[in-house]
């Protein structure tokens, strides 16, 4: 009789958090954005409160589950940081990504942490807006949803802390 290993002696342990985009709610959640034709897309944080890197974490775990959907590339684009002075740039690359057929995830930052993130976001063919539970305001969610234009966005999701292994603050 064989004998499974037990987690302490096994040769590797699988960390879950690695494979999101297996996860039911995250294809869920890639097929709703399927609302309407879309190349570039912004990942849009509905108000400060998360970790800096939290849209981000976002646009990888939906690329990785588009690709699995699509059975082609789905880039991702840090606008996070992006000064003024290398928007023009920026776009520029994400327009050419969409020019060339690729669909791109844009992840910016927060409005209030980045006056560019307007932009970006104006400029995308689509937005995603992205809550983290408890640590956002709706009085800003609304406020972010009506600056950006609430007819750019496909939807909307409530994550939690532990949906992508996050804490506010880190």
């Amino acid at each position: 009789m064989k004998s499974e290993p037990s987690s302490e002696t096994a040769l590797a342990v699988r960390d879950a958090r690695l494979e999101l985009w297996r996860d039911p709610e995250w294809q869920r959640l890639w097929l709703a954005m399927q609302v309407r034709p879309w190349r570039s897309l912004a990942v849009v944080p509905a108000s400060e409160g998360a970790p800096a890197d939290f849209t981000l974490r976002v646009a990888v775990t939906l690329a990785r589950t588009g690709m699995v959907h699509l059975g082609s590339p789905v880039q991702v684009a840090d606008g996070t940081k992006v000064p003024l002075a290398y928007l023009t740039q920026f776009m520029e690359e994400v327009q050419r990504c969409t020019r060339d057929g690729e669909r791109i995830l844009v992840a910016v930052a927060p409005m209030t942490k980045n006056p560019i993130t307007l932009s970006i976001a104006q400029a995308t063919d689509a937005a995603l807006l992205c809550v983290l539970l408890d640590h956002m305001t709706s009085s800003r969610s609304k406020k972010t949803v009506a600056e950006i234009g609430f007819n750019r966005f496909v939807g909307s999701v409530i994550f939690r802390g532990d949906d992508l292994n996050i804490s506010a603050g880190r």
